[in-house]
Protein backbone atom coordinates (compact mmCIF):
# COMPACT_ATOMS: atom_id res chain seq x y z
CA UNK A 1 0.00 0.00 0.00
CA UNK A 2 1.28 3.52 -0.82
CA UNK A 3 2.11 5.42 2.09
CA UNK A 4 0.40 9.29 2.27
CA UNK A 5 1.97 11.62 4.76
CA UNK A 6 -0.69 13.78 6.70
CA UNK A 7 -1.47 15.22 9.49
CA UNK A 8 -3.73 13.31 11.87
CA UNK A 9 -6.28 16.25 13.27
CA UNK A 10 -7.51 13.86 16.06
CA UNK A 11 -7.91 10.45 16.65
CA UNK A 12 -10.87 8.13 16.94
CA UNK A 13 -9.85 7.40 20.68
CA UNK A 14 -10.31 10.97 20.88
CA UNK A 15 -13.38 11.41 19.67
CA UNK A 16 -14.94 8.24 22.10
CA UNK A 17 -13.02 10.02 24.76
CA UNK A 18 -15.06 13.45 24.45
CA UNK A 19 -18.24 11.69 23.88
CA UNK A 20 -17.61 9.90 27.52
CA UNK A 21 -16.93 13.13 29.22
CA UNK A 22 -20.02 14.61 27.43
CA UNK A 23 -21.94 12.26 29.96
CA UNK A 24 -20.42 13.65 32.42
CA UNK A 25 -20.91 17.51 31.94
CA UNK A 26 -24.70 16.80 30.96
CA UNK A 27 -24.76 15.61 34.73
CA UNK A 28 -22.39 18.54 36.36
CA UNK A 29 -24.27 21.12 34.82
CA UNK A 30 -27.95 19.55 35.71
CA UNK A 31 -27.09 19.41 39.39
CA UNK A 32 -28.27 21.83 41.48
CA UNK A 33 -25.48 21.53 44.00
CA UNK A 34 -24.05 25.22 44.85
CA UNK A 35 -25.45 25.59 47.85
CA UNK A 36 -24.25 22.10 49.58
CA UNK A 37 -20.56 22.56 48.20
CA UNK A 38 -21.25 26.03 49.63
CA UNK A 39 -21.68 24.38 52.87
CA UNK A 40 -18.89 21.90 52.56
CA UNK A 41 -16.29 25.14 51.82
CA UNK A 42 -17.83 26.89 54.80
CA UNK A 43 -16.92 23.86 56.68
CA UNK A 44 -13.97 23.38 55.64
CA UNK A 45 -13.20 27.03 56.41
CA UNK A 46 -9.08 27.87 56.78
CA UNK A 47 -8.06 24.47 57.27
CA UNK A 48 -6.12 22.87 54.81
CA UNK A 49 -6.98 22.89 51.58
CA UNK A 50 -4.46 20.77 49.86
CA UNK A 51 -7.63 18.69 47.63
CA UNK A 52 -10.26 21.63 47.35
CA UNK A 53 -14.08 21.13 47.65
CA UNK A 54 -15.32 21.51 43.99
CA UNK A 55 -13.12 19.48 42.20
CA UNK A 56 -13.19 16.46 44.95
CA UNK A 57 -17.04 16.47 44.66
CA UNK A 58 -17.10 16.20 40.96
CA UNK A 59 -14.98 13.40 40.91
CA UNK A 60 -17.24 11.77 43.43
CA UNK A 61 -20.26 12.14 40.64
CA UNK A 62 -17.59 11.27 37.93
CA UNK A 63 -17.11 7.69 40.10
CA UNK A 64 -21.05 6.84 39.69
CA UNK A 65 -21.04 7.94 36.24
CA UNK A 66 -18.52 6.00 34.64
CA UNK A 67 -19.33 3.41 37.08
CA UNK A 68 -16.27 2.99 39.51
CA UNK A 69 -17.08 0.57 42.16
CA UNK A 70 -15.08 2.11 44.58
CA UNK A 71 -12.92 4.63 45.61
CA UNK A 72 -9.67 3.37 44.48
CA UNK A 73 -10.70 2.62 40.95
CA UNK A 74 -12.00 6.49 40.71
CA UNK A 75 -8.80 7.57 41.58
CA UNK A 76 -6.74 5.27 39.58
CA UNK A 77 -8.82 6.80 36.49
CA UNK A 78 -7.61 10.22 37.88
CA UNK A 79 -4.50 10.15 38.00
CA UNK A 80 -4.35 8.27 34.70
CA UNK A 81 -7.10 10.74 32.72
CA UNK A 82 -5.88 14.22 32.46
CA UNK A 83 -8.83 15.07 30.52
CA UNK A 84 -10.61 13.98 33.45
CA UNK A 85 -9.16 15.80 35.96
CA UNK A 86 -9.59 19.27 33.94
CA UNK A 87 -13.27 18.92 33.56
CA UNK A 88 -13.69 18.16 37.60
CA UNK A 89 -11.77 21.08 38.53
CA UNK A 90 -8.65 20.15 39.21
CA UNK A 91 -5.22 22.08 39.16
CA UNK A 92 -3.85 21.38 35.70
CA UNK A 93 -0.52 22.74 36.66
CA UNK A 94 -0.13 19.79 39.33
CA UNK A 95 -0.99 17.35 37.10
CA UNK A 96 -1.62 13.74 39.01
CA UNK A 97 -0.24 15.59 42.13
CA UNK A 98 -3.45 17.52 42.40
CA UNK A 99 -5.99 14.42 42.60
CA UNK A 100 -6.58 13.54 46.62
CA UNK A 101 -4.93 10.51 48.40
CA UNK A 102 -7.13 7.38 49.05
CA UNK A 103 -7.22 8.85 52.99
CA UNK A 104 -8.27 12.69 51.73
CA UNK A 105 -10.54 10.98 49.59
CA UNK A 106 -12.01 8.68 52.26
CA UNK A 107 -12.32 11.33 54.72
CA UNK A 108 -14.30 13.43 52.04
CA UNK A 109 -16.68 10.42 51.52
CA UNK A 110 -17.23 10.33 55.40
CA UNK A 111 -18.68 13.96 55.39
CA UNK A 112 -20.52 13.54 52.41
CA UNK A 113 -22.03 10.87 54.18
CA UNK A 114 -22.79 12.57 57.38
CA UNK A 115 -24.97 15.35 55.21
CA UNK A 116 -27.42 12.83 54.27
CA UNK A 117 -30.31 15.63 54.54
CA UNK A 118 -28.42 17.93 52.35
CA UNK A 119 -28.18 15.41 49.71
CA UNK A 120 -31.57 15.00 49.85
CA UNK A 121 -31.96 18.89 49.24
CA UNK A 122 -30.10 18.25 45.78
CA UNK A 123 -32.72 15.39 45.14
CA UNK A 124 -35.88 17.08 45.97
CA UNK A 125 -34.58 20.42 43.69
CA UNK A 126 -33.95 18.51 40.79
CA UNK A 127 -37.49 16.93 40.81
CA UNK A 128 -38.93 20.08 40.95
CA UNK A 129 -37.12 20.95 37.92
CA UNK A 130 -37.86 17.53 36.36
CA UNK A 131 -41.72 18.12 37.09
CA UNK A 132 -41.01 21.31 35.02
CA UNK A 133 -40.32 19.83 32.17
CA UNK A 134 -42.22 16.73 32.21
CA UNK A 135 -45.87 17.46 32.75
CA UNK A 136 -47.20 14.36 33.69
CA UNK A 137 -44.56 13.01 36.06
CA UNK A 138 -46.07 11.58 39.14
CA UNK A 139 -49.39 10.90 37.28
CA UNK A 140 -48.91 7.06 37.01
CA UNK A 141 -46.20 5.63 39.64
CA UNK A 142 -45.50 2.53 40.97
CA UNK A 143 -43.59 1.20 44.18
CA UNK A 144 -41.25 -1.89 44.82
CA UNK A 145 -38.72 -2.65 47.24
CA UNK A 146 -35.09 -4.13 46.54
CA UNK A 147 -32.74 -6.35 48.34
CA UNK A 148 -29.47 -4.64 48.75
CA UNK A 149 -26.96 -6.99 50.28
CA UNK A 150 -24.64 -5.33 52.88
CA UNK A 151 -20.46 -5.65 52.21
CA UNK A 152 -19.77 -6.61 55.88
CA UNK A 153 -20.35 -9.72 57.22
CA UNK A 154 -22.68 -10.25 60.14
CA UNK A 155 -21.90 -9.74 63.98
CA UNK A 156 -21.67 -13.42 65.53
CA UNK A 157 -23.07 -13.82 69.23
CA UNK A 158 -19.52 -13.66 70.55
CA UNK A 159 -18.67 -10.29 68.78
CA UNK A 160 -21.46 -8.33 70.05
CA UNK A 161 -19.45 -6.57 72.93
CA UNK A 162 -16.52 -5.68 70.69
CA UNK A 163 -15.84 -2.81 69.55
CA UNK A 164 -16.73 -2.13 65.61
CA UNK A 165 -13.78 -2.93 63.05
CA UNK A 166 -14.95 -1.89 59.78
CA UNK A 167 -15.12 -5.15 58.38
CA UNK A 168 -18.99 -6.56 60.34
CA UNK A 169 -21.92 -4.45 59.59
CA UNK A 170 -24.03 -3.62 62.70
CA UNK A 171 -27.05 -1.73 60.84
CA UNK A 172 -27.96 -4.32 58.85
CA UNK A 173 -30.01 -7.55 59.24
CA UNK A 174 -31.47 -10.48 57.72
CA UNK A 175 -34.45 -10.46 54.99
CA UNK A 176 -35.99 -13.10 53.02
CA UNK A 177 -38.41 -13.03 50.36
CA UNK A 178 -40.53 -15.34 48.88
CA UNK A 179 -41.58 -15.77 45.15
CA UNK A 180 -44.48 -18.48 44.28
CA UNK A 181 -45.79 -19.62 40.87
CA UNK A 182 -47.04 -22.61 38.85
CA UNK A 183 -45.31 -24.87 36.52
CA UNK A 184 -46.50 -25.71 33.04
CA UNK A 185 -47.56 -28.62 34.04
CA UNK A 186 -49.49 -27.45 37.32
CA UNK A 187 -47.82 -28.13 40.06
CA UNK A 188 -46.43 -25.18 42.28
CA UNK A 189 -43.30 -24.11 43.03
CA UNK A 190 -41.73 -21.37 45.76
CA UNK A 191 -38.65 -20.13 45.76
CA UNK A 192 -36.80 -18.18 48.97
CA UNK A 193 -34.23 -15.24 48.51
CA UNK A 194 -32.20 -14.69 51.65
CA UNK A 195 -29.84 -11.29 51.94
CA UNK A 196 -27.77 -9.96 54.86
CA UNK A 197 -28.19 -6.15 54.43
CA UNK A 198 -30.81 -2.96 53.38
CA UNK A 199 -33.73 -2.80 51.49
CA UNK A 200 -34.26 -0.12 49.25
CA UNK A 201 -38.32 1.29 49.35
CA UNK A 202 -38.81 2.81 46.13
CA UNK A 203 -41.50 5.27 44.65
CA UNK A 204 -41.12 5.81 40.81
CA UNK A 205 -42.91 7.37 38.04
CA UNK A 206 -43.66 4.77 35.72
CA UNK A 207 -44.19 6.47 32.09
CA UNK A 208 -40.41 8.05 32.57
CA UNK A 209 -38.70 5.67 35.01
CA UNK A 210 -37.51 8.40 37.45
CA UNK A 211 -37.35 7.93 41.06
CA UNK A 212 -39.72 9.86 43.19
CA UNK A 213 -39.17 9.02 46.56
CA UNK A 214 -37.50 6.67 48.33
CA UNK A 215 -36.12 4.61 51.81
CA UNK A 216 -33.66 2.69 53.07
CA UNK A 217 -34.00 -0.30 55.74
CA UNK A 218 -32.83 -3.04 57.30
CA UNK A 219 -33.86 -5.97 55.18
CA UNK A 220 -36.50 -7.44 57.76
CA UNK A 221 -38.77 -4.60 56.78
CA UNK A 222 -41.98 -4.89 55.10
CA UNK A 223 -42.89 -3.41 52.13
CA UNK A 224 -46.28 -2.69 53.21
CA UNK A 225 -46.27 -0.30 55.80
CA UNK A 226 -43.55 1.92 53.83
CA UNK A 227 -45.60 2.66 50.42
CA UNK A 228 -48.22 5.43 51.61
CA UNK A 229 -45.50 7.08 53.84
CA UNK A 230 -43.50 7.63 50.43
CA UNK A 231 -46.36 8.82 48.67
CA UNK A 232 -47.40 11.14 51.63
CA UNK A 233 -43.28 12.06 51.69
CA UNK A 234 -43.67 13.03 47.85
CA UNK A 235 -47.08 14.96 48.51
CA UNK A 236 -45.16 16.75 51.50
CA UNK A 237 -42.12 17.88 49.38
CA UNK A 238 -43.45 18.13 45.81
CA UNK A 239 -47.17 19.83 45.88
CA UNK A 240 -46.57 20.71 42.19
CA UNK A 241 -46.69 16.66 41.62
CA UNK A 242 -49.67 16.25 44.27
CA UNK A 243 -51.51 18.91 42.35
CA UNK A 244 -51.65 16.46 39.17
CA UNK A 245 -53.24 13.65 41.28
CA UNK A 246 -56.65 16.22 41.81
CA UNK A 247 -57.49 15.50 37.77
CA UNK A 248 -58.65 11.74 38.20
CA UNK A 249 -56.82 9.12 36.40
CA UNK A 250 -53.88 8.99 38.54
CA UNK A 251 -52.79 5.63 39.75
CA UNK A 252 -50.15 3.76 42.09
CA UNK A 253 -49.17 0.31 40.72
CA UNK A 254 -47.86 -2.67 43.17
CA UNK A 255 -47.14 -5.97 43.80
CA UNK A 256 -48.66 -8.49 46.62
CA UNK A 257 -46.18 -7.13 49.39
CA UNK A 258 -48.57 -4.25 49.06
CA UNK A 259 -51.54 -5.77 49.06
CA UNK A 260 -53.55 -4.11 52.22
CA UNK A 261 -57.19 -2.49 52.47
CA UNK A 262 -54.70 0.30 54.33
CA UNK A 263 -52.60 1.20 51.24
CA UNK A 264 -55.71 1.24 49.09
CA UNK A 265 -58.28 3.07 51.05
CA UNK A 266 -55.59 5.49 51.67
CA UNK A 267 -54.18 6.18 48.32
CA UNK A 268 -57.99 6.92 46.98
CA UNK A 269 -59.38 8.35 50.07
CA UNK A 270 -56.12 10.70 50.95
CA UNK A 271 -54.42 11.09 47.94
CA UNK A 272 -57.41 10.93 44.92
CA UNK A 273 -54.59 8.06 43.32
CA UNK A 274 -56.18 4.97 42.26
CA UNK A 275 -54.30 1.79 43.75
CA UNK A 276 -54.18 -0.91 41.12
CA UNK A 277 -52.01 -3.43 43.77
CA UNK A 278 -51.89 -7.57 43.30
CA UNK A 279 -53.46 -9.08 45.89
CA UNK A 280 -53.12 -11.97 47.97
CA UNK A 281 -55.08 -15.72 48.44
CA UNK A 282 -56.27 -14.96 52.40
CA UNK A 283 -59.78 -16.47 52.12
CA UNK A 284 -60.37 -19.72 53.76
CA UNK A 285 -59.76 -22.85 51.60
CA UNK A 286 -63.54 -23.82 50.06
CA UNK A 287 -64.78 -20.41 50.21
CA UNK A 288 -65.21 -19.54 46.57
CA UNK A 289 -67.97 -16.74 46.96
CA UNK A 290 -69.75 -14.62 49.10
CA UNK A 291 -73.15 -12.49 48.98
CA UNK A 292 -72.70 -8.66 48.04
CA UNK A 293 -75.54 -8.29 50.58
CA UNK A 294 -74.13 -10.50 54.10
CA UNK A 295 -76.51 -11.93 56.09
CA UNK A 296 -79.34 -11.70 52.90
CA UNK A 297 -80.12 -14.23 50.34
CA UNK A 298 -79.61 -12.76 46.98
CA UNK A 299 -79.25 -13.06 42.89
CA UNK A 300 -75.46 -11.53 43.30
CA UNK A 301 -72.02 -12.76 44.63
CA UNK A 302 -68.31 -11.94 44.21
CA UNK A 303 -65.12 -14.10 44.81
CA UNK A 304 -62.15 -12.98 45.57
CA UNK A 305 -60.48 -11.91 42.67
CA UNK A 306 -63.07 -8.99 42.67
CA UNK A 307 -65.89 -10.44 40.06
CA UNK A 308 -68.99 -10.63 40.64
CA UNK A 309 -71.68 -12.45 39.55
CA UNK A 310 -75.40 -12.99 39.20
CA UNK A 311 -76.78 -16.73 40.18
CA UNK A 312 -80.03 -17.33 37.52
CA UNK A 313 -82.90 -17.99 40.21
CA UNK A 314 -84.25 -20.34 38.22
CA UNK A 315 -81.24 -22.57 37.03
CA UNK A 316 -78.57 -21.33 39.36
CA UNK A 317 -76.20 -20.90 36.47
CA UNK A 318 -73.71 -17.96 37.82
CA UNK A 319 -72.41 -15.41 35.32
CA UNK A 320 -70.56 -12.65 35.08
CA UNK A 321 -72.20 -9.06 35.94
CA UNK A 322 -71.35 -6.75 32.99
CA UNK A 323 -69.08 -4.21 34.47
CA UNK A 324 -70.23 -0.43 33.08
CA UNK A 325 -67.62 2.08 35.02
CA UNK A 326 -67.25 3.77 38.54
CA UNK A 327 -68.98 6.22 39.91
CA UNK A 328 -67.03 8.47 41.70
CA UNK A 329 -69.50 10.72 43.13
CA UNK A 330 -71.27 7.28 44.95
CA UNK A 331 -67.92 5.74 45.50
CA UNK A 332 -69.38 2.84 43.89
CA UNK A 333 -68.60 -0.04 40.98
CA UNK A 334 -71.66 -0.01 38.65
CA UNK A 335 -72.74 -3.36 36.67
CA UNK A 336 -75.48 -4.40 34.98
CA UNK A 337 -77.86 -7.83 33.75
CA UNK A 338 -76.00 -9.78 31.14
CA UNK A 339 -79.10 -10.97 29.72
CA UNK A 340 -80.31 -7.43 29.65
CA UNK A 341 -77.32 -5.59 27.95
CA UNK A 342 -75.48 -7.98 25.82
CA UNK A 343 -78.73 -10.23 24.36
CA UNK A 344 -78.31 -13.30 26.54
CA UNK A 345 -81.09 -16.34 27.17
CA UNK A 346 -82.00 -16.37 30.79
CA UNK A 347 -84.58 -18.57 32.41
CA UNK A 348 -84.93 -16.42 34.90
CA UNK A 349 -84.55 -13.22 34.07
CA UNK A 350 -88.45 -12.18 34.12
CA UNK A 351 -88.41 -13.75 38.14
CA UNK A 352 -85.69 -11.31 38.78
CA UNK A 353 -86.66 -8.07 36.76
CA UNK A 354 -90.28 -9.04 38.86
CA UNK A 355 -88.48 -9.43 42.25
CA UNK A 356 -86.46 -5.85 41.99
CA UNK A 357 -89.37 -4.29 39.92
CA UNK A 358 -87.12 -3.20 36.84
CA UNK A 359 -87.87 -3.19 33.14
CA UNK A 360 -86.21 -4.28 30.37
CA UNK A 361 -82.97 -2.22 30.97
CA UNK A 362 -82.48 -5.52 33.68
CA UNK A 363 -80.84 -5.18 36.83
CA UNK A 364 -78.46 -2.46 38.39
CA UNK A 365 -75.82 -3.31 40.92
CA UNK A 366 -73.93 -1.54 42.22
CA UNK A 367 -70.60 -2.27 44.41
CA UNK A 368 -69.46 -0.03 46.97
CA UNK A 369 -65.78 0.20 47.35
CA UNK A 370 -66.41 -0.06 51.25
CA UNK A 371 -67.38 -3.55 50.84
CA UNK A 372 -63.72 -4.53 50.72
CA UNK A 373 -60.96 -2.50 50.31
CA UNK A 374 -58.78 -5.01 49.50
CA UNK A 375 -60.77 -6.24 46.34
CA UNK A 376 -62.77 -3.56 45.17
CA UNK A 377 -61.10 -0.79 43.62
CA UNK A 378 -61.89 2.26 41.79
CA UNK A 379 -60.70 -0.05 38.35
CA UNK A 380 -62.46 -3.26 38.53
CA UNK A 381 -59.59 -5.87 38.81
CA UNK A 382 -60.70 -8.49 35.94
CA UNK A 383 -60.75 -5.17 33.14
CA UNK A 384 -58.00 -4.89 30.68
CA UNK A 385 -57.67 -1.53 31.90
CA UNK A 386 -56.62 -2.81 35.18
CA UNK A 387 -54.35 -5.14 33.77
CA UNK A 388 -52.59 -2.61 31.37
CA UNK A 389 -52.66 -0.05 34.37
CA UNK A 390 -50.83 -2.96 36.38
CA UNK A 391 -48.06 -4.14 33.70
CA UNK A 392 -46.91 -0.72 34.16
CA UNK A 393 -45.32 -1.33 37.18
CA UNK A 394 -42.52 -3.28 35.02
CA UNK A 395 -41.03 0.58 35.07
CA UNK A 396 -39.64 -0.43 38.53
CA UNK A 397 -38.08 -3.41 37.82
CA UNK A 398 -36.49 -2.03 35.05
CA UNK A 399 -35.28 0.98 37.60
CA UNK A 400 -34.36 -1.65 40.03
CA UNK A 401 -32.40 -3.62 37.70
CA UNK A 402 -30.13 -0.08 36.76
CA UNK A 403 -29.41 0.48 40.04
CA UNK A 404 -27.83 -3.07 40.37
CA UNK A 405 -26.31 -3.01 37.31
CA UNK A 406 -25.61 0.25 36.22
CA UNK A 407 -24.97 1.77 39.57
CA UNK A 408 -23.39 -1.21 40.47
CA UNK A 409 -25.02 -2.06 43.80
CA UNK A 410 -24.46 -5.61 42.59
CA UNK A 411 -20.60 -5.37 43.08
CA UNK A 412 -20.27 -2.72 46.08
CA UNK A 413 -18.00 -2.49 48.99
CA UNK A 414 -20.15 -0.75 51.36
CA UNK A 415 -20.66 -1.14 54.82
CA UNK A 416 -22.76 0.98 57.31
CA UNK A 417 -26.52 1.82 56.86
CA UNK A 418 -25.77 5.53 56.65
CA UNK A 419 -23.05 4.88 53.98
CA UNK A 420 -25.18 3.08 52.31
CA UNK A 421 -27.84 5.49 52.34
CA UNK A 422 -25.66 8.30 51.09
CA UNK A 423 -24.61 5.97 48.37
CA UNK A 424 -28.15 5.25 46.71
CA UNK A 425 -28.99 8.83 47.57
CA UNK A 426 -25.82 9.79 45.08
CA UNK A 427 -26.82 7.07 42.61
CA UNK A 428 -30.56 8.53 41.94
CA UNK A 429 -29.58 12.28 42.22
CA UNK A 430 -27.30 11.21 39.24
CA UNK A 431 -30.41 9.08 37.80
CA UNK A 432 -32.31 12.70 38.07
CA UNK A 433 -29.65 15.29 37.07
CA UNK A 434 -29.02 12.76 33.61
CA UNK A 435 -32.46 12.34 33.21
CA UNK A 436 -32.78 16.58 33.18
CA UNK A 437 -29.49 17.00 31.16
CA UNK A 438 -29.93 15.09 28.45
CA UNK A 439 -33.91 17.03 28.25
CA UNK A 440 -32.31 20.45 28.33
CA UNK A 441 -29.79 18.93 25.42
CA UNK A 442 -32.80 17.77 23.39
CA UNK A 443 -31.94 14.12 24.01
CA UNK A 444 -35.40 13.61 26.03
CA UNK A 445 -35.51 10.12 24.54
CA UNK A 446 -32.27 8.82 26.42
CA UNK A 447 -33.24 10.53 29.36
CA UNK A 448 -33.17 6.83 31.00
CA UNK A 449 -29.38 5.91 29.83
CA UNK A 450 -26.50 6.71 32.27
CA UNK A 451 -24.26 5.06 29.69
CA UNK A 452 -25.34 6.05 25.93
CA UNK A 453 -22.97 8.83 24.70
CA UNK A 454 -24.08 12.19 24.42
CA UNK A 455 -25.21 13.53 20.87
CA UNK A 456 -23.13 16.89 20.03
CA UNK A 457 -25.99 19.96 19.36
CA UNK A 458 -26.96 20.23 15.89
Amino acid sequence: MAKIAQKKLFTWKQVDAASDLNRLRLVLDALPDEEFVRFLEQRRDRGRDDYPIRPTWNALIAGIVFQHPNAASLLRELWRNAELRQLCGFEPDKGAAAVPSEDAFGRFLKLVCDQRERLLGIFHRLLDELAKELPELGRKMAGDSKAIPSFGRPVRDEEKEREPDGRRDTDADWGAKTYKGVHKDGSAWEKVVKWFGYKLHLLVDSVHELPLAFRLTKASAGDAPELLPLVDHLAEHHPAVAERWEKPGAECAGDKGYDSKENNAGLYDDHNITPVIDKRTLWKDGEKTKPLVADRADHFVYDEGGRVYCVCPTTSEQRDLLFVGFERDRGTLKYRCPAAACGLTCAGRQECERQAAVGSFGRVVRVPLELDRRIFTPIARPTVKWKKAYNRRSSIVRVNSRIDQVFQFEHHTIRGQAKMEARVTLSLIVMLAMALGRIRANQADLMRSLTAPARRAS
